[in-house]
């Protein structure tokens, strides 16, 4: 059978651009033996794609030139040679960038479209908001007591992140890049937010925090990363989970020029990748079902429609024009 799907044409060189993808056809097989053959529903768009698209050694395998991307998804069984997995079954995994893709049965995890909307597991339940549970419990030994900066707080990240902590009973700072995220910030309970287009990061916390930062959750990197080291308590902590200000420029950043600060103030700085903490997935989960089911965690989608929305969607997340997590809606459920 024939499906369209999304090829990276040719690297990016600073900020991507549609000519940089394309939509063509390809053939899809059917299952073989182990495998499933997916409709795929939704698609997910997030920023480590950009590194992925650099072809620079990573954590994870860079993307090929002419060859289809792929990321996490949500699919629909219409074909299967897995006994566990039926058709019409719901799916988790790694898909390209396709209508359909046929993967190995083992690679997939089955949802119960009951027990959540089938997007909120790429994710508040997804990626996403394992990242910022793994970031505050793990990485950054979160505590009642602390007072919390999260950058790009209205992102998917973000807006997890600063939620777990207030329900973890810390005061919680938050950033973002314009008026309608601020308020949306704070309509999650932040007990403060800046908007970093109007007031540099340093005077917002000098303002916000004027007895210190004890733990600064980085999305951003940059001027957010300097403004966070200057106005870190002794002993605070630093979790590096991204720096998406970084990810399209054509030559190095110059790092904060206050490192010293990490020194003289005792600092610890701990940068981390999700995936080698997927043991704390099952508990992730039942916490986070919970705050879901008494409305306690709220989440934000913005999303794109078609396949061929896919390009612009990324271009667009880099851009910042996302409220929270950025997805492609391939297809309906049949």
């Amino acid at each position: 059978m024939k499906t369209k799907e999304v090829v990276l044409l040719k690297r990016p060189i600073g900020a991507p651009v549609l000519t940089d993808f394309g939509i063509r056809e390809a053939d899809v097989d059917g299952p073989d033996d182990s495998e499933v053959l997916v409709r795929v529903l939704w698609l997910s768009v997030d920023p480590y794609m950009r590194g992925r698209m650099s072809g620079v050694k990573s954590y994870i395998a860079p993307f090929e030139e002419d060859k289809p991307l792929n990321g996490g998804g949500i699919g629909q069984v219409i074909a299967s040679r897995v006994p566990s997995l039926k058709t019409g079954d719901f799916v988790l995994g790694n898909f390209t960038w396709s209508e359909y893709d046929t993967i190995p049965g083992s690679h997939l995890q089955k949802l119960d479209a009951d027990q959540a909307p089938l997007s909120a597991h790429l994710g508040v339940l997804g990626m996403p908001g394992l990242t910022a549970f793994v970031g505050l419990r793990r990485i950054g030994g979160l505590k009642p007591s602390d007072t919390v900066f999260i950058s790009a707080a209205a992102g998917a990240v973000g807006s997890v992140a600063g939620q777990i902590a207030k329900l973890s009973g810390a005061t919680v700072i938050g950033s973002a890049g314009s008026d309608e995220k601020v308020a949306s910030i704070l309509a999650k309970g932040f007990d403060r937010a800046f908007n970093y287009k109007k007031v540099s990061v340093s005077q917002a916390l000098r303002e916000a925090a004027p007895d210190g930062l004890d733990l600064y959750f980085d999305n951003v990197g940059g001027e957010h990363l300097h403004g966070a080291i200057a106005h870190m308590a002794n002993f605070g902590r630093i979790v590096m989970c991204g720096a998406i200000s970084q990810y399209n420029l054509t030559k190095p950043a110059p790092g904060p020029s206050n490192l010293s600060l990490v020194v003289s103030r005792r600092l610890t700085v701990k940068g981390f990748i999700v995936s080698d903490h997927n043991d704390l997935q099952e508990s992730f989960l039942a916490e986070a079902t919970g705050w879901i089911r008494h409305g306690k965690l709220v989440y934000d989608e913005t999303i794109r429609n078609g396949l061929e929305s896919a390009p612009m969607a990324f271009i667009e997340l880099l851009e910042g024009a996302n409220l929270g997590k950025m997805l492609v809606k391939v297809a309906e459920p049949v």
